[in-house]
């Protein structure tokens, strides 16, 4: 009988148990400290391996409005979840042309920001420099950018990103730092380079900018695991957590969740995580009520990424 289940089901298609019939790990949600809004994938850019496949043509995830954020903030709030940091991410944040003004209602909130931005010409348009100005003025201490910055020379980030990017990505940077924002930066581990080289290099590129981080510092430099769907990865069972020594309340599904509104639907959904926007299997809802249910991890990502990864999206 085991041999027959041994080969019922390819490996990550069934939620219940792994190609091998072994039992599939599952996160709880323990508590909702981080909620992600991706407020598009429209990009400036279009980058070679860019996860959510962001570009200037793809719109398969439309822009969030105010309206559409506000909706799960007064939910977090009328339901009293635990809900500390509020995470933007896109596509580019700044090609949203609410973005201004929903940074603006969630930090009156109270709630701590995270952005993830390029750093590129959308932010650095004058409007939306003075809009910046103004809100890092007076929430300073709420308020975290985190820069994507693939690799510390420019032709390897352009390599990912496009010529003149890293040429971009540092006028950003400069503007930022320039009106005290806090900053943090997003590389790449897909150079097969040591990380003690990255990070010593990217402490260079830092003192050369005059930038206020420490190479050092994993939450001012996140080197990020890479993602793919074409590496064998081992599909993780409910032993692996002894195994592999792995707490699964440390995994991104047990504490957070991302809201979408996918093209042609009329109210947004919610995904498990930041990295599966797409996969139906991952929809758990429209209410964060509905969304606080289990997630089963029967995704090559959950595999690479987080568990033998390590990676989290949250600061």
């Amino acid at each position: 009988m085991r041999e027959q289940t041994k080969m019922m089901y390819a490996p990550f298609s069934h939620p219940g148990v792994t190609a091998k019939g072994e039992p599939r790990a599952r996160v709880a949600l323990s508590a909702l400290e981080t909620l992600w809004f991706n407020t598009g994938t429209l990009c400036n850019i279009e980058c070679i391996n860019c996860y959510i496949e962001s570009s200037p043509k793809n719109d398969r995830l439309v822009y969030l409005t105010l309206e559409d954020i506000t909706f799960y903030l007064d939910e977090i709030e009328r339901d009293g979840l635990a809900t500390r940091e509020i995470g933007f991410t896109g596509g580019e944040p700044f090609m949203n042309p609410a973005m201004n003004d929903i940074l603006s209602e969630t930090l009156s909130r109270g709630f701590d920001v995270l952005i993830l931005t390029n750093a590129m010409q959308p932010m650095l348009r004058p409007a939306v420099k003075a809009r910046l100005t103004a809100l890092v003025r007076q929430f300073r201490p709420q308020m975290n950018f985190r820069v994507s910055l693939d690799h510390y020379t420019a032709a390897l980030h352009d390599k990912e990103r496009g010529p003149g990017s890293f040429a971009k990505a540092m006028e950003g940077l400069v503007f930022l730092t320039s009106i005290g924002a806090r900053l943090s930066i997003a590389g790449r581990t897909c150079w097969h380079e040591d990380e003690r080289d990255a990070r010593a290099g990217y402490a260079a590129l830092f003192r050369e900018l005059d930038l206020p981080l420490s190479a050092q510092d994993a939450d001012a430099l996140t080197l990020f695991p890479e993602m793919d769907d074409e590496t064998d990865v081992p599909e993780i069972t409910t032993d692996c957590w002894s195994i592999l020594n792995v707490d699964p309340s440390t995994m991104m599904c047990a504490n957070s969740r991302m809201v979408v509104k996918h093209k042609g639907d009329a109210a947004p959904s919610i995904a498990a995580c930041t990295l599966l926007p797409y996969d139906p299997r991952f929809n758990l809802g429209v209410t964060l009520a509905e969304a606080s249910r289990d997630v089963a991890l029967n995704h090559r990502h959950c595999a690479k990424f987080c568990v033998l990864g390590g990676g989290s999206c949250s600061a």
